[in-house]
């Protein structure tokens, strides 16, 4: 089992708690404050979430061995 999954896993599970809770310390943080201000704060929501899910999928990939997160 590779860790680096398993903190992509976490990575991406919080940026979809983040966005689908609407949590403001999250939406109102400095790097997320220029898809807010492109997005509008519901489109940077579903960014967000698109982009949590999609890091989740691609560590929990990684923890089954799909995927080689090794670096060499």
């Amino acid at each position: 089992m590779n860790p680096l999954g398993l903190i992509l896993i976490a990575g991406g599970v919080f940026s979809v708690l983040g966005a689908a809770l609407d949590w403001d310390f999250f939406m109102e943080s400095r790097k997320a404050r220029l898809f807010v201000g492109m997005l509008g704060r519901n489109g940077a929501r579903v960014f967000y979430g698109i982009l949590g899910t999609g890091i989740a999928v691609f560590g929990t990939l990684g923890v089954m061995g799909v995927v080689d997160l090794s670096s060499r």
